[in-house]
């Protein structure tokens, strides 16, 4: 596995990928450096440092990168699967990935797969809300979460309007 840092508006995030594909990021920005995409090693390691820093300046939308999780119960893996499916700058409640996985009463359940997805940001466990709407349980800290769910916002009214 290799590691890498990309930096963000609200602390570096650290990147990893091994032979099939990114397999981690987390939010304490690891210890290594933090890289241009140019002087990353590795294909797969390179392109998610350039599509995670074009995604956190509001120019990509959408990320095209092989993803290799080995972790996670069926139910685990099945809401990652399905928070995959929520379209960038849209919002889900727990209850909602719940029903959609098959369990409607699962939405803490829910909660515990987001807090243990391998790949924040890559899989959207930011866009998952409570069902009052509100920021609640996100494992990068709330205030990580806002600041996604703002840029998707603004990136997202930007791209629609034309400006």
């Amino acid at each position: 596995m290799r590691w890498a840092r990309v930096p963000a508006p609200f602390g570096p995030l650290a990147v990893a990928a091994d032979d099939e594909g990114v397999c981690r990021v987390t939010f304490d920005g690891g210890t290594g450096p933090v890289l241009d995409p140019s002087g990353v090693p590795g294909g797969t390691l390179r392109r998610a440092v350039a599509q995670l820093a074009g995604y956190l300046a509001g120019d990509l939308t959408e990320f095209a990168l092989p993803l290799s999780v080995r972790s996670g119960s069926d139910f685990e893996r099945a809401v990652w699967l399905a928070l995959r499916d929520i379209p960038y700058g849209e919002m889900r409640t727990y209850g909602e990935i719940a029903a959609r996985v098959g369990d409607p009463g699962a939405a803490r359940a829910v909660g515990v797969a987001c807090n243990r997805n391998p790949l924040p940001v890559l899989v959207p466990c930011h866009r998952v809300v409570g069902a009052d709407g509100k920021l609640v349980g996100f494992g990068g800290g709330l205030h990580r979460k806002r600041f996604l769910l703002e840029l998707e916002a603004r990136t997202r009214i930007l791209r629609d309007f034309g400006t």
